[in-house]
């Protein structure tokens, strides 16, 4: 901080001298050069207001920002992170404000321990965080990116108050962390007015607009749940948000801790980058979990909504101080979500799920890729599985009242603070009375999985030893295991009757259908669809069975026995597709894309309609649906050569998408049809209605 104090004094006499502003800004940018990490000792960022109003047209965001700060130390600059922001226009009152490409900088002569104002208008054209998605827009700050769309602080150890009015179309609803205070029309715009009471870390603001409508419960302790979702979407309300009450209401007692904000919210959203994320008071989750009452079965919220609401503790009440500790939030949340999985479905579950993540986490270990908890750039498997294993260890060695005390008591502690890995040990010592090194050596700082110790710990419960024994068949020739296999499928939990189907596999045909029977009767939904999944080719003994889990609660499935079926019994195709003709699956409409390319490529079905399904095939890889729908369509077009100028001019929208997996999809699928010279030809001819960002990746590929 020597160089600073120097540049200061400097400053402070230049500023009796006659020369421009932008000399002076330049010379407190160099002094701030070598401090910037420092920045929370010299202030402290109170709170800000801000009206802000994104333009879909424009994809930009428009804002009014005035922001409280104390300075800790005397100074004559401090900065905002502001990424490519333009500075519209100043308030006459208060500091000065000057903006370089990164930064918003607040220029005075600051005086230590007093507190100032900064209010400017600024203009934004985010590149990431904000995403306009169809007839949404939604933010996503993940870690230090709020200010691409808001001036505010990269560092989560400086913690303030944020209140935000977002700004919407009147047809449209805006949803913000905080307490609504008011909705206020203005031509044809609303004014959407949240408060926050409490101070939050920067990453953790956030806005979404929307066609939404919403639901509320409260939970025991009068706090509202507000829950969001599209009016078209009402159907899928109750399954997709089953239990949101329940979770809450338990994880606020077993944490101990009240809940700590004004209210909790969740938003689905289109094309979102992760399964959810735990903005303040404000989750906004992927659509893709947005389930009936079949799809539920196999792909409900119900881990992704516990996980979200548990970082409302850990990671937004408390907040790691550094990467090094990321831990404290991700295996928190990972841990308590199983916690509330366990209250909601029974041990057997809790153990199961444990169970693969230790498969999972093993298999690593052996392959030498292991990571200590405390390495900042460890994989999410670590930082997610290998913490909620360390904090399930952790509460067996110290006890379960020493641990649920250790807990809040950190809680309590740091509350609107950040921590460290040793703030919560301190805590676990103090409840415990154990020193803890060894648990620290084995689970934070080793690299390597500790198997044995999770699959001794995994025993306790009878159900894993005798799963264990089950797999454990394996190797054994199916004449030596039978019996076992047999009583496995015999009344069946999920889990050893699934093992049991997996070990058939690979067995003769004619050996296994009398067990494959047993499966199909054991009416166990997870054990037949083990049977869909695996058993591909079925012998004519076996279709009786096999039609009837088309009438299965599930569209896992639904998709694979439709099409096992097509294929085994070509003599009944028109009866499956028949059947099946309304069916369209998850959100991602699987089972009807399937639906469409084997009607398609049947020649004897409805060939008068063929032209009409070949249209709504294409239709699905336009922008007007998620990337999930639109990959399935890809590939299907992909496989069928159903290409033509729309679907083209889709897969380049494609290509420049703001989710990284669906683009990567989409750029090698076009690296696959460029290599087809008429492909290539219409892509270029058609190059010059695609957009700047299009043009310029075609240009990457050599047009």
């Amino acid at each position: 901080m020597l160089q600073i104090k120097l540049f200061c004094v400097l400053v402070r006499s230049l500023r009796k001298s006659a020369l421009p502003d932008r000399i002076l800004l330049l010379i407190c940018l160099f002094a701030f050069h070598f401090g910037n990490a420092q920045q929370t000792e010299v202030v402290d960022f109170l709170k800000v207001t801000a009206t802000v109003e994104p333009d879909a047209s424009e994809e930009k965001i428009r804002g009014n920002v005035q922001y409280t700060f104390k300075i800790l130390k005397a100074t004559d600059s401090v900065y905002l992170d502001a990424h490519k922001m333009k500075i519209i226009d100043v308030a006459l009152e208060g500091v000065r404000v000057k903006s370089d490409e990164n930064k918003i900088w607040l220029v005075d002569t600051f005086e230590a321990g007093r507190e100032y104002h900064a209010s400017f208008v600024y203009e934004a054209f985010p590149k990431q965080t904000v995403y306009f998605t169809g007839d949404q827009i939604w933010t996503q700050g993940q870690g230090k990116y709020t200010s691409h769309w808001l001036p505010s602080i990269d560092d989560m150890n400086d913690k303030l108050e944020f209140d935000l009015t977002i700004i919407s179309p009147s047809e449209k609803t805006a949803i913000a962390n905080g307490q609504l205070e008011s909705v206020i029309e203005v031509k044809g715009k609303k004014f959407w007015k949240y408060d926050m009471k409490q101070p939050m870390s920067s990453y953790l603001a956030a806005f979404a607009i929307g066609n939404f409508s919403k639901e509320q419960r409260s939970s025991e302790s009068g706090i509202a749940l507000e829950m969001y979702f599209n009016p078209e979407d009402s159907v899928q309300f109750e399954p997709t948000y089953r239990f949101t009450k329940e979770i809450f209401d338990f994880l606020e007692n077993e944490i101990g801790v009240s809940y700590p904000w004004q209210n909790y919210k969740q938003v689905p959203v289109r094309d979102f980058l992760y399964a959810g994320m735990e903005n303040t008071t404000l989750t906004l989750f992927s659509e893709a979990f947005l389930v009936d009452n079949i799809g539920y079965n196999d792909r409900n919220y119900v881990n992704v909504n516990a996980h979200e609401l548990a970082h409302q503790w850990f990671g937004n009440l408390v907040t790691e101080t550094e990467g090094t500790h990321h831990w404290l939030q991700e295996g928190f949340a990972t841990y308590y979500a199983l916690l509330a999985e366990k209250e909601l479905f029974g041990e057997e579950y809790y153990y199961w799920k444990l169970f693969q993540s230790a498969e999972q986490l093993k298999a690593m270990s052996d392959e030498g890729k292991g990571e200590a908890l405390l390495n900042p750039k460890a994989s999410s498997l670590t930082f997610y599985e290998k913490g909620a294993w360390a904090l399930h260890i952790l509460k067996e060695e110290i006890g379960e009242e020493a641990f649920r005390q250790a807990v809040k008591n950190y809680l309590q502690k740091y509350s609107f603070k950040n921590v460290k890995t040793e703030d919560f040990l301190t805590e676990a010592r103090a409840a415990s009375g154990k020193d803890l090194k060894q648990f620290e050596t084995d689970w934070l700082l080793q690299a390597a999985f500790k198997a044995e110790q999770a699959y001794t710990s995994l025993m306790k419960l009878p159900f894993i030893e005798k799963y264990f024994e089950v797999a454990a068949l394996k190797t054994l020739p199916l004449a030596d295991k039978n019996f076992q296999l047999k009583t496995a499928l015999t009344f069946p939990n999920d889990y050893m009757g699934q093992e049991a189907i997996y070990q058939l596999l690979d067995e003769p045909m004619s050996e296994t259908i009398p067990l494959y029977k047993l499966g199909f009767e054991s009416n166990n939904l997870y054990v037949r669809q083990a049977i869909a999944l695996t058993l591909q080719t079925v012998p004519k003994e076996l279709q009786k069975e096999y039609e009837s889990l088309l009438d299965d609660a599930s569209y896992v499935t639904m998709e694979a026995a439709l099409y096992a079926l097509w294929v085994s019994f070509p003599e009944n195709r028109e009866r499956y597709l028949d059947k099946m003709r309304e069916m369209v699956g998850f959100q991602n409409k699987n089972v009807r894309e399937l639906w469409l390319v084997l009607a398609l490529i049947d020649p004897n079905y409805e060939t008068d309609q063929k032209t009409e399904y070949v249209k709504e095939l294409r239709s699905y890889t336009s922008s007007d649906f998620s990337f999930e729908v639109r990959q399935n369509a890809f590939e299907y077009v992909a496989e069928l050569e159903l290409y033509d100028e729309d679907v083209l001019k889709n897969l380049m929208n494609a290509t420049v998408h703001h989710n990284w997996r669906f683009k990567s999809y989409a750029r090698n699928l076009l690296k696959e049809v460029i290599k087809k010279e008429e492909y290539r030809n219409l892509i270029e001819n058609l190059s010059s209605g695609f957009s700047k960002r299009e043009v310029l990746y075609l240009k990457e590929l050599g047009f």
